[in-house]
Parts: C-alpha cells; structure tokens; sequence
C-alpha cells in the first residue's frame, strides 16, 4: 500500500479527502477495525492534520466512522435499516418489534400530542419509554403517548411502574383492532434528553418518525420515534435490493 498524495482539486481538500477515505474504508478496512492513528494517516495522504480531522469528523457525523473513548477510531457498522413501508402493520410491542421498554409514566403529554390524540390539553395519558440498540450501540429513543381510553382494562396493581407497566400497557393496546397506522419523517436535532439517551451531543442531527396508530376511527396511541442520523436509513416500501451507501448506489450483496 503506498503513500497516496492529494492533488489539486476544485472542492475543499478535506471534501475531497473524505472521499478517499471512505473508499479506503470500503477495500482496505473492516467492521470494529480501528484506524491509524492521525499522525500517519496525515503523512500518507499529505495533507495537514486539521485538514485530516475535518474529513473524519464528516466521516463519523455520516456514520461512516465512530470515535470512542479509550479505544479510537473505529470503522462503523453498516447503518439499521428501518422499513416505513407498506409490509404488515401491527402494535408496538410484537413479537418482531426491536424495541426494548424502559419505562412508563402517566403525565399529560405536549400541547400538540392531546391534539393529535384527541384528549385534553389537561388529561393526562400513559407515556412509554423505549430504546433500540445495534450492534451494541443505541440507535433510537421513542415516546409512545397512549390515552386511558385506548386501554381501559389496564390494571394498575400487576405492574405498578417501570418496564413491567410498559409492557401490560403495551400489551393491552394489542387488544385493539388496528385499522391502520401513517407515519411522518422529518430532520431534527437533539436536544438534551434525546442527546443523552442515543450518545451524542446536543444538537446531533436526527430522524424524528411520528407514526399515529388508528383504530375504532381514532388515534389510539401516537409514536415519536428519535433515530440516530448517523446510524440508520429509513425504507419505504420493497428497497428492491439496492443499498445506498457513501452516497453511492449499489446492489446489495
């Protein structure tokens, strides 16, 4: 492997060394690996530190790299998939369902959820926690709003709090009869709690999934689904078998 000099190009040096890594990643470095360290990567590709360390910033908010603690740089999995397509619909907390419950608490939900839940401004609802983790590392933070109406043999005496009560909840919703579920996609950026929960810093891009499950003719419960920008990619639909990758569309293997 020889040393590799940048030439002359039109774009910013570390746009274009981005590039160059990331085909380096792609024939010459595996899953969990972990890169050398700046100083050599610097002097291979002749280019300045900085120059090197605004192309692996950009790498890793694309997710294509992941810096940890204590360990490196490391080359990242390939991003979860997360189907918003048309396959089967179900309830939250199937047996397909990659969720893991956390927690639930009763509190009246945000102005614009009772909206969309039909409730009261004042009304207070049951809020479950949940979190989705790939190859070890979270990938996603949900808050899943369900009105008292939605489950009204819900006992409070079986599972009082915690992971157990998300659960009985969980599972009384699938007493329902789901009609249909819609689901919004839009870019955001998280805020503290979400920051905390998936292992980024505030501000860290994010996709926020609003999905409103329908049954008896009305919004029976209402998802608000935070993933990682860095880590997933969203489906719509049969992907037909075509992965895109590092902005480059390719057929999966």
């Amino acid at each position: 492997m020889g040393t590799t000099q940048l030439e002359s190009v039109q774009e910013p040096k570390y746009w274009h060394l981005k590039t160059v890594l990331s085909e380096a990643l792609d024939s010459e470095f595996s899953v969990g690996e972990i890169l050398p360290n700046e100083r050599d990567l610097a002097a291979r590709f002749g280019v300045a530190r900085a120059t090197l360390r605004q192309a692996l910033e950009q790498l890793e908010l694309e997710g294509r790299l992941q810096r940890r603690r204590g360990v490196g740089t490391t080359v990242a999995p390939p991003r979860e998939g997360v189907s918003l397509g048309t396959g089967p619909q179900a309830w939250p907390g199937g047996p397909e369902d990659a969720w893991q419950p956390a927690d639930c608490t009763a509190a009246v939900p945000p102005a614009g959820v009772a909206d969309a839940l039909e409730t009261g401004r004042d009304e207070t609802v049951h809020i479950v926690r949940r979190s989705r983790v790939s190859h070890g590392r979270p990938v996603a933070a949900e808050l899943l709003y369900i009105p008292r109406s939605s489950v009204p043999e819900l006992s409070g005496i079986d599972a009082p709090s915690g992971a157990a009560r998300a659960r009985a909840v969980l599972r009384e919703l699938q007493r329902l009869e789901l009609e249909r579920q819609e689901n919004a996609v839009e870019l955001g950026s998280a805020g503290a709690e979400e920051a905390k929960e998936l292992d980024r810093l505030p501000g860290a891009p994010v996709l926020v999934v609003t999905t409103r499950f329908i049954a008896l003719g009305r919004t029976a419960a209402l998802s608000v689904a935070t993933y990682r920008a860095d880590t997933c990619r969203l489906t719509f639909g049969d992907p037909g078998g075509v992965e895109i990758h590092a902005g480059i569309q390719r057929q999966a293997s």
